[in-house]
Formats: structure tokens, sequence, C-alpha cells
């Protein structure tokens, strides 16, 4: 019997996604939150690109300030080479799904390996699902659910989160891989996805860390003069991408704080920013987490949780309240969400500070079989994190932007 339940309830939940996706085909617009100062948060427009900066805020091709709410897919940066969960369903579905409830845009991590790859695995044919997949190689997939997401509204941010397909690397080049690899991915995906209205930027590098430093003029690990150097390849190419730079970890002259995680430290920003000859395209993203990923000391403080507004502003939020660029969270997740564990009141203080600040972010993650905090979805890839969800249900309802043709 529970077996009948189960079926019967797979063969409803499949349904309903994919009435949504029929409903994005035959030419339902969907709207967009934006929200500026004077607007409130929950009022829908339609978000119209490319997108850009202006002080604190992205903004649209009609100049109204966007709120970008997302969603980390990963699974293209892994030795699968193609978003995971695909053994479970079609990735029109999840793509549905992830509109259906209230996100806008999808960090889509990639590894430079993949992308050089011809052949995909962890994508289940024999369920009926994924068939224009089949035969595909790695970058092919990627335009298809880009493309899919498109159609469904969904805007794209590529993310180069490894170079070979295992680690998050300290730099920007090695595991084999140099820096003219990692540029020349780059300036590929620019050159691809330049005329895609949904692919709104890149994310040059996840997480610098170790080595990496900031303002310190070394060639070898200056992250903010790599940023520079890929950013401005990209933009010959592509001039109406954003371009995202995340933090390091640490070496940063000056900084204020020992310690950060990985990729959220932009103290450096202040003194060091990034320089583009295009103005109006640079984004700044850290990533935060919580216990639950590692026990920073910070947690241990007999402040806690009210220390934690004082480091962030120090690490990151400095540059949006002084109107430096806009500030866009690519990363935070964790599995408690509840008001008593460390984790949970972490996470649900920090998504006060996102509300508060009117920030966007891409959450990490959409998968459920990331170890350290889990997912939006639960282990069958269908079913909802519900407590998940209700906590970041006060950073929505984000519709879509318009569905392309």
């Amino acid at each position: 019997m529970m077996r009948l339940y189960s079926r019967i309830r797979q063969i409803l939940t499949r349904s309903t996604f994919f009435l949504m996706f029929i409903l994005s085909i035959v030419g339902v617009t969907f709207l967009s939150t934006i929200a500026p100062a004077q607007v409130p948060i929950a009022q829908r427009v339609e978000i119209q690109p490319p997108l850009s900066s202006r002080g604190a805020d992205i903004i649209d091709a009609t100049k109204r300030p966007v709120l970008l709410r997302g969603v980390n897919w990963f699974g293209m940066e892994t030795e699968t080479q193609a978003p995971h969960g695909l053994w479970a369903r079609d990735y029109k579905e999840m793509l549905a799904q992830i509109k259906s409830l209230g996100y806008n845009v999808i960090r889509l991590p990639y590894s430079v390996k993949a992308l050089r790859g011809t052949e995909i695995s962890g994508v289940n044919f024999e369920i009926g699902s994924n068939r224009e997949l089949q035969g595909k190689k790695p970058i092919e997939v990627m335009d298809a659910v880009i493309q899919e997401a498109g159609r469904q509204g969904l805007m794209i941010l590529l993310d180069s989160h490894r170079l070979n397909n295992e680690r998050i690397p300290e730099l920007w080049y090695g595991d084999g891989f140099t820096e003219e690899d990692w540029i020349g991915t780059w300036t590929m995906l620019a050159e691809r996805y330049k005329n895609q209205p949904n692919v709104i930027g890149a994310d040059l590098k996840n997480e610098p860390h170790g080595k990496a430093s900031w303002g310190t003029g070394d060639r070898a690990t200056d992250w903010r003069l790599a940023a520079e150097r890929a950013g401005e390849a990209i933009l010959k190419i592509a001039p109406n991408w954003l371009i995202v730079v995340e933090g390091v970890e640490n070496n940063v002259p000056g900084q204020q704080l020992k310690q950060h995680w990985m990729g959220g430290n932009l103290e450096g920003v202040r003194r060091f920013p990034v320089r583009l000859s295009i103005k109006n395209r640079i984004v700044y993203s850290p990533h935060e987490y919580g216990k639950g990923v590692f026990n920073q000391p910070w947690f241990s403080a007999i402040d806690f949780p009210r220390n934690l507004t004082t480091r962030w502003e120090k690490a990151f939020f400095y540059i949006a309240r002084q109107k430096i660029a806009p500030i866009f969270v690519g990363e935070f997740g964790g599995r408690q969400v509840d008001e008593v564990s460390h984790e949970g009141r972490w996470q649900r203080r920090f998504v006060q500070f996102l509300k508060e600040n009117r920030l966007g972010f891409s959450y990490w993650s959409w998968n459920p079989n990331s170890q350290d905090t889990g997912g939006i979805l639960l282990d069958d890839w269908m079913s909802i994190d519900q407590p998940k969800q209700e906590l970041l249900n006060q950073l929505l309802p984000a519709q879509t932007m318009q569905a392309t043709r």
C-alpha cells in the first residue's frame, strides 16, 4: 500500500510540473520582483535583461532595481558532468519546480574539465525523461538547460566552480589547468551565450582561498588582478554580462577580521576595488555558512548571534551600504532552520539580514545531496524540505523574467 501511495504521489507531482511546463511553452508570461527602496518586496514587474549595476542595486534594461532570488543546481562540476538529479526526473520538470517556488535565477556551476568533455553520466533515460540529452556532450547539456530555463522565464548565472571535477582549487589555475585555460573557457562561454538573454553573467571563480590574496599586487596570487583580466576578456565578447567577483579567505592587507569563509572576505574592496573598462558591470559575491559546514570561532562567541551583523558589515555589506557596488550572496545554506541550534539561529538571522537589506542570493543548494547543507529538495528529488522553504519564503515571491521564445 505504501508503495502504491508513493507511486500515485509521484505521478501527481510529475503531472503538476508537466502542466506548468506546458503553460510556459504556450506563452504564459511570468513576472519578476523588483525592490527599490520605495517599492514593496512583493510587487511584481517583468525583469528586462540585460542587467547592470547602479550603486548598490542591480538594475534591468528599464533602469529598475531588480532582486535576484535563486538556487544553486550543481552537478556539471562533478564526475557526472551534468546537473544532478536527472537520474530521478526530467530536467524540464526540475526547472518548472524551481520557478513555481518563486525563484528567478539559477547559479549553474561547471568545471573546465567537464566543458571539454564528450560524455555525461548520471542521467536515467529509462524513465522516459531527458531523451533530448541522450548522446550530448556536457556543453550541449548546458545549452539545453539554459535554453529551457529561458523558455520558463529563469535567468542563469554561470559559475566557474572547479577546474577538474574533484575539488575547489585555491587559485584560478592549478590541477593541471592554466590561467589561459580558465579564461579561455570563459571566452568560449561568452561567445556561445552572448545572445542568450537569460544568461546574465559570469561568477568568475568559486571560493578563492588558501594562497589567494587581494590587493597584494602579486600576479600569481592576487585574485583582484586575475578577476580584472578575466572580466575584461569576457566583456570584450559579452559586454552586457554582469561580472560577479567573490572574495578570498585571507591575505588582504589591513583586514579587520582574522578569519573568513572561503570566498567570503571582501574587505579588500575598500582600498582595492575591481577595475573594468565597462562601468556598472561589477557585482561582489560573498559566501556565508553556519556551524554545520565548519565550526568557526564566532559561533562560540558569548554575544552570538548578535555578533553576526558586525561581521557581515566588515566582511562585505559595507560595499552595498556605501553604494560601491551590489552584493549578491552566491551561496548560503544549512540543514537546520530551527530557533534553537546554532545553525538554525544563524540561518534565521541571515535570512532576516538579506530581507532587511534587500540583498540577492542563490541558495546552496537545490540538490539534496550536498553533504554539509542538504538542499531545498529532499532525497527523492521531488519533495520539498518544507521548514527550509518556509524560511526562504520570507525572501520571496520573486517570480521570473519574461519567458523567451
